[in-house]
């Protein structure tokens, strides 16, 4: 039998090296799970209710969400015709994105007749 002088640790690096990828990947995509949507602010506004409904999100880079997952506004449109036209929407768009994508994102929904639409702000204080 043969005596050891030393112990090799590079096996050792590398499984603590994937272990390290697999930890950041991972606490990436937790920090970026929330849009960061920097709500336009109303007087009149009110609490939101806890309904399940469709989310439909504009960030300031004015990309397109549907219930956190990205996509192109033709895309949307086809995920939403599969809706029933009572289904409750939520709009929550970041105040500088421009007003003709708040349009083309109403628009939709009418053509759609998603009547049940309601648009999230924050309250002035």
């Amino acid at each position: 039998m043969k005596k050891f002088d030393s112990i090799n640790v590079i096996p050792f690096i590398d499984i603590m090296l994937v272990l390290l990828a697999i930890v950041l990947t991972t606490a990436t995509f937790v920090t970026n799970g929330q849009l960061d949507i920097d709500l336009p602010s109303s007087s009149a506004a009110t609490a939101a209710d806890n309904i399940e409904r469709v989310q439909i999100a504009v960030d300031r880079d004015g990309i397109l969400f549907i219930d956190g997952i990205e996509m192109t506004l033709e895309a949307a449109e086809l995920q939403l015709q599969a809706l029933p036209t009572d289904t409750p929407i939520l709009l929550l768009m970041d105040e500088s994105v421009e007003f003709k994508q708040f349009v083309a994102i109403i628009d939709i929904l009418k053509r759609l007749s998603l009547d049940k639409v309601s648009v999230l702000t924050r309250t002035n204080s």
